[in-house]
């Protein structure tokens, strides 16, 4: 699960002190993988720290059997854990870095933007141009087109990339397959059927929707935001343009959530937290709410619990907002990269280029982690090629996300975006009253981009 905390602006000082502890080192570019010093015969230790999602910790380690396998001198120690941000900020705190990151952004602890905020995290523009170590192919020509256009991968938006993509999922509503079947209904085109479905479903003591937490609303947010307005819109709200939220682009698709809230299960927002997000999911295994927004991820994260006789796991786009109009399937995804401070800068970009080998993308996939490199969907079992080729049934890609910006005490667009939702949901707060704190906060983040 992808959660979002929140991160403390005493944390977020203790960070810079540390980085401007820790910058002061020379970065010649003269160094190899097999040590940064140049001697060959000198052994690196590669600091890994890895958040420990539903993929588990076992294939970071077969991964590193298989590299340390061909690069003798270079040893790797890893950090695997769920809590990740919490372990590692006391050691950054004391000046100790690991030299790799998979951590990635748009969770709750924000430990990623605030690096990218303080430019504290390593261009590897130049990893794009390496060739995969043990192959003959270069990174940037085994990652699929597009993962690397992106202001998830370029944060400053002036070309470079500092975090490159690693596990990615289509995302999109997912809903049991066989109840539709059984009650001969059709999964929406469009937000007009959704709610005729939902009147449907209330008949018989269904409800409509259900959400894992509020976070999992920055994947349907932005796929309803690229089906409102376009490719265009989306990327002028990402940058916090001018009056964009007051835009009738933006105020559909805020009106629309509001809406959601009449059809949304009544336990929902109580279970809409860490500790209890898999109850609601479990209302669509259970027949007791029609769709939810999740990724691929969901299937594994679920596979022990119990569910409807029959229950066959299906995903949707996001409705259009107008007969024949674009539907979009966000794309998430996790990003690798190093900090500025990292002490073995040229060992992690070859660890991060290996990520990309065939090799590597095979020892990932046995943990149901699926790397953005071609020919990939080809290897998947059916049930995972069904969600991965949402993009070849009429489904269009969305990706991207908001802009870094530099800090703004009391200023978070995350926290207008996604943490006000639970209270938009339950009817606490209108679609009006959100428009105007978004709009709010995106004037003052706009002047702080980098």
């Amino acid at each position: 699960m992808k959660m979002k905390h929140l991160l403390f602006a005493l944390s977020a000082l203790f960070l810079v002190i540390a980085l401007s502890a820790c910058s002061g080192g020379d970065d010649s570019g003269d160094n190899k993988a097999n040590g940064e010093n140049g001697d060959k015969d000198e052994e690196t230790t590669l600091h890994v720290a890895a958040l420990e999602s539903a993929y588990g910790a076992d294939m970071w380690k077969k991964v590193a059997e298989a590299y340390e396998a061909t690069n003798e001198n270079v040893k790797i120690e890893f950090t695997i854990e769920k809590n990740l941000e919490e372990v590692v900020r006391p050691e950054m705190q004391a000046g100790s870095y690991p030299d790799v990151f998979l951590l990635a952004t748009d969770r709750e602890e924000a430990l990623t933007e605030t690096l990218i905020k303080e430019k504290a995290v390593e261009n590897l523009s130049d990893v794009l141009e390496m060739k995969v170590p043990g192959e003959e192919a270069v990174v940037k020509d085994k990652i699929l087109d597009g993962f690397t256009d992106t202001l998830a991968t370029n944060p400053y938006g002036d070309g470079e990339t500092y975090l490159a993509p690693m596990f990615y999922s289509p995302t999109g509503l997912f809903y049991n397959e066989s109840l539709f079947e059984e009650k001969g209904w059709e999964v929406p085109q469009t937000w007009d059927e959704m709610w005729e479905l939902g009147d449907k479903a209330k008949e018989e003591g269904i409800s409509l929707f259900t959400y894992p937490i509020a976070g999992y609303f920055d994947t349907l947010l932005g796929s309803m935001l690229y089906a409102s307005g376009g490719p265009d819109f989306y990327n002028s709200a990402m940058t916090y343009e001018d009056n964009i939220w007051e835009t009738k682009e933006a105020e559909r698709v805020l009106k629309t959530v509001e809406k959601l809230g009449e059809y949304t299960h009544p336990n929902t927002v109580a279970n809409a937290n860490p500790n209890d997000f898999t109850k609601n999911q479990q209302l669509v295994l259970e027949n007791k709410a029609l769709f939810m927004p999740n990724g691929s991820w969901v299937v594994d994260e679920m596979k022990e619990a119990p569910r409807a006789d029959g229950f066959e796991w299906g995903m949707a786009p996001v409705p259009a907002f107008e007969e024949g109009g674009d539907r979009y399937a966000f794309t998430f995804f996790e990003q690798i990269w190093i900090p500025s401070a990292a002490e073995n800068k040229d060992a992690a970009k070859d660890f991060i280029a290996y990520m990309y080998s065939d090799e590597a993308a095979d020892i990932f996939l046995e943990a149901g982690a699926v790397q953005p490199i071609e020919g990939i969907v080809e290897k998947l079992n059916d049930q995972k090629k069904i969600f991965y080729s949402v993009y070849e049934n009429g489904a269009l890609p969305a990706m991207g996300t908001f802009a870094s910006t530099e800090p703004v005490p009391g200023a978070s667009i995350s926290d207008e975006v996604y943490g006000t939702i639970d209270s938009v949901i339950s009817g606490k707060t209108t679609y009006e009253q959100w428009k105007k704190d978004i709009e709010e906060v995106s004037d003052k983040l706009r002047p702080a981009m980098k």
